[in-house]
C-alpha cells in the first residue's frame, strides 16, 4: 500500500512590481499595522498604554501560567525523543551528499550570539544573585536568601532558565524550519512548519495568520531583549566616562534614564540597520565571531581573578541538582491563590484578620527570614495581626505559599518562557538558516546541549564570583544594591581596578554592542524573510524600514513607562504578543511529530519495494 506524498505545494502570493515588489502585501500590511498602532497608542496615550499593558498582562499570567510552564517541558522532552530514537536523529537536513554551509566554529558563534548573547551579558551576574535572594526554596522558607544555603537553589532556577528548556523552544522553532526547508525545498517561513497537519489551507488566510504571529512575537522579543542590553550598555558608558546626563541619580543607585537609553537606542540601531543591509554572509557572521573572542576573553578574566574555585564546585553540584528536578522544573506549575482560598485554610485564630494578611503572606517578593534572621514577613503586619503568636503567623506563612509560588512562577519563570517565545521566531528561523546540511540529532544536540553549558559556565564563573564576593564580605553588599544591568561592572570593580579594569570595561561596552547590533540585525533579517515568503535574500528598503519600525516600538513602549521601570511597558508587551505565538508553536510539535513518523514510514515503504519486485 502506497504512502500519500507529503503537502509541499506552499504558495504564498508576493508582489511583482511597487514597493513591496518579492514580498507578501498581507503580512506586510497587516504586520506594520499592527506595530504602527501599538507606536501611536504609547506615544499618544502613554499612560493609558501603560497601565493597559500591565493589567492586561497580569490577566493573562493568572490564565495562562501553567500552559506556559507545561508546553516548554514538553518542548523539552519532544526533542530529547527525536534525538535519541535513530531513525529520527540520523536524518540530513538536506539533499543527499549536500555539505555544512558554515564551518561548526562560526555556526556555533551565530547561534551563541543571536540567541543568548545579550541576555547573558546582562544576567550573568544579575541573575544568579537575584534568585540567590529569591527562590521558590527562600519563599517557602525552608532556607535563607543571600546565604550559604541558598546557593543551591538559585543556581538550579538561574540553570532552568538559561538551561535545555530555554534552548529547547528555540530548537523546536528552528528544526521544524530547516526540517521543511532543507528535506522538502518549502519555503523558510513559519507557516510551512504547519503543513503536516493542515495542507493546502496555509496557503491562504490562516497562513497570513500564522506568519503575522511571528513577525509580531519577533519584534516584541526582540525588543525586550534590545530594552535590557542598551540599558547595560548605557552602564558601561557612564562607568568610563561618569556622564550623568545619561543617568537617573535620584534612586539608591545610578540607572540609566530615559534620555540615556534613547541616546543608546539610537546608536545601537543605527549600527544595526547597517549591519543588516550588509547580510548574513557578511554582517552578522563577522560581528558573531568577534563577539565569541571578546567572550572568552571576559570569560578568562573572570577565571583569572574570579572565583574559580567556587564556581566550578557550583557548577558541578548545580547541574546535578538541575537534572535530578528536571520532571518537577518541567512541569510543576502553580494557579494564583484566591483571598478565599486562603482566608478557608488559615489557623481559626487567624481567621478574623485574612484581609490583613492575605497581601503580606503571599507577596512572592517577600520571605520568612532574611539573610540577617530579620522577618521580613512580621515585620510589615500592623495591630491585632502583629500580635500573633510565631506558631500561628508561620501557619499563616505556609498558608499563603501557593500564592508566593505562583507569584513568583509568574513574575520570573513564566517571563523567561514567555521571552523566549517571543524571541524563538527571531532565533529559530535564525538557526534554520545557518544549520543547512547538519542532522537532525545534530541540531538538537548543538542548539541545546552545547549552548546551555557553555551558558552554565557563564553563570556559575561571573555570578558565582559575584556572590562569593558578597558571602566573603568583600563586595558589602555593592554588588546586590547595584541595578540589574550594571552587576557586571560593579563584580569587575570589586575584583581588579587601574588601567586593567578601564580596559575590560571598555571590552565589555564594545561587546554589548556587538551583541546588540547581532541580535538587531539578525531580527530585521528574520522579518524580512517572513515578509517575502521564505525568500532568504530581501530587499535593503525593506531592512532599512524594519529597523525603523523596531526603533520605534523601543522608543515609545520605553517612554510609555513613566516613572516605572523603563522595561515594564515593552516586558508586559512581549507577554502579551508570545501567547498566540506559543499555541502556533505546540502545532509545530505535533506537525514535526506527524511529519518525522511519516517520512520513516515513507522510507520504509521505498525500501520495500525493490525487495518485493526481486
Amino acid at each position: 500500500m502506497s504512502i500519500k506524498p507529503p503537502f509541499t505545494e506552499l504558495e504564498i502570493k508576493t508582489q511583482d512590481t511597487g514597493f513591496y515588489k518579492d514580498n507578501s502585501l498581507p503580512i506586510a500590511l497587516i504586520s506594520k499595522g499592527i506595530m504602527v498602532l501599538l507606536v501611536i497608542w504609547a506615544l499618544v496615550w502613554p499612560a493609558n498604554a501603560n497601565s493597559t499593558l500591565g493589567s492586561w498582562n497580569w490577566k493573562l499570567l493568572e490564565g495562562f501560567n501553567s500552559f506556559y510552564i507545561v508546553i516548554v517541558g514538553l518542548f523539552a522532552f519532544f526533542l530529547a525523543v527525536v534525538a535519541i530514537l535513530p531513525q529520527t536523529g540520523k536524518r540530513v537536513m538536506g539533499r543527499p551528499g549536500e555539505g555544512k554551509e558554515f564551518s561548526d566554529f562560526s555556526w556555533f558563534s551565530m547561534m551563541f550570539g543571536a540567541g543568548l548573547g545579550v541576555g547573558l551579558m546582562v544576567f550573568a551576574t544579575a541573575e544568579p544573585l537575584g534568585l540567590w535572594g529569591s527562590n521558590p526554596v527562600v519563599i517557602a522558607g525552608e532556607v535563607a536568601g543571600n546565604t550559604q544555603e541558598a546557593v543551591q537553589s538559585g543556581y538550579r532556577y538561574t540553570f532552568l532558565h538559561y538551561g535545555f528548556h530555554a534552548w529547547a523552544i528555540y530548537v523546536v522553532t528552528g528544526l521544524s524550519l530547516a526540517y521543511y526547508a532543507y528535506t522538502r525545498d518549502m519555503p523558510l517561513t513559519i507557516r510551512s512548519a504547519l503543513t503536516p497537519l493542515f495542507g493546502k489551507f496555509v496557503n491562504g488566510f490562516f497562513g497570513h495568520v500564522v506568519d503575522v504571529l511571528g513577525v509580531v512575537a519577533t519584534i516584541l522579543g526582540v525588543s525586550v531583549t534590545i530594552g535590557f542590553g542598551v540599558s547595560q550598555f548605557i552602564d558601561g558608558v557612564y562607568a568610563i566616562s561618569g556622564m550623568e546626563w545619561m543617568m537617573d541619580m535620584s534612586g539608591d543607585a545610578p540607572a540609566p534614564g530615559k534620555v540615556g537609553l534613547l541616546a543608546g537606542l539610537f546608536t545601537i540601531m543605527g549600527l544595526s540597520i547597517i549591519s543588516a543591509v550588509s547580510g548574513v554572509g557578511r554582517g552578522v557572521k563577522y560581528l558573531s565571531n568577534l563577539n565569541l573572542v571578546l567572550s572568552i576573553i571576559l570569560l578568562l578574566t573572570f577565571v583569572v581573578f574570579g572565583s574559580f574555585f567556587f564556581a566550578m564546585s557550583t557548577y558541578v553540584s548545580a547541574l546535578l541538582d538541575y537534572i535530578l528536578h528536571f520532571v518537577s522544573l518541567s512541569f510543576g506549575a502553580y494557579g494564583p491563590q484566591s483571598a478565599a482560598e486562603f482566608a478557608g485554610a488559615l489557623p481559626d485564630a487567624a481567621k478574623p484578620m485574612a484581609d490583613e494578611l492575605f497581601s503580606g503572606a503571599t507577596n512572592a517578593w517577600g520571605a520568612w527570614a532574611g539573610s540577617d534572621g530579620f522577618d521580613t514577613f512580621k515585620s510589615g503586619l500592623e495591630g491585632a495581626a502583629a500580635e500573633l503568636d510565631d506558631a500561628t503567623l508561620a501557619a499563616v506563612y505556609e498558608v499563603g505559599n501557593q500564592g508566593r509560588q505562583f507569584g513568583w512562577q509568574a513574575g520570573w519563570t513564566t517571563f523567561y518562557w514567555a521571552w523566549w517565545i517571543a524571541f524563538s521566531p527571531f532565533v529559530g528561523l535564525f538557526l534554520a538558516r545557518i544549520s543547512r546540511g547538519r542532522t537532525v540529532r545534530e541540531f538538537i544536540v548543538g542548539c541545546v546541549i552545547a549552548p546551555s553549558l557553555v551558558c552554565f559556565a557563564w553563570m556559575t564563573i561571573l555570578g558565582g564570583t559575584a556572590i562569593d564576593l558578597e558571602l566573603t564580605g568583600g563586595a558589602e553588599g555593592a554588588i546586590v544594591g547595584a541595578s540589574n544591568t550594571a552587576k557586571l561592572f560593579v563584580t569587575l570593580g570589586q575584583m581588579i581596578d587601574g588601567p586593567l579594569l578601564a580596559a575590560l570595561t571598555v571590552m565589555c561596552v564594545v561587546l554589548i554592542m556587538t551583541f546588540l547590533v547581532t541580535s538587531a540585525d539578525s531580527g530585521i533579517l528574520v522579518m524580512n524573510t517572513i515578509m517575502s515568503g521564505g525568500s532568504q535574500e530581501t530587499g535593503i528598503k525593506h531592512r532599512i524600514v524594519w529597523g525603523l519600525v523596531l526603533t520605534a516600538v523601543i522608543g515609545t513602549l520605553l517612554m510609555a513607562a513613566g516613572d516605572n521601570n523603563p522595561m515594564d511597558a515593552l516586558k508586559n508587551a512581549m507577554i502579551i504578543g508570545a501567547l498566540p505565538f506559543t499555541m502556533v508553536m505546540g502545532l509545530m510539535m505535533l506537525s514535526l511529530a506527524k511529519a518525522l513518523y511519516r517520512d520513516g514510514k515513507r522510507e520504509k515503504h521505498a525500501e520495500a519495494q525493490p525487495a518485493v519486485a526481486e
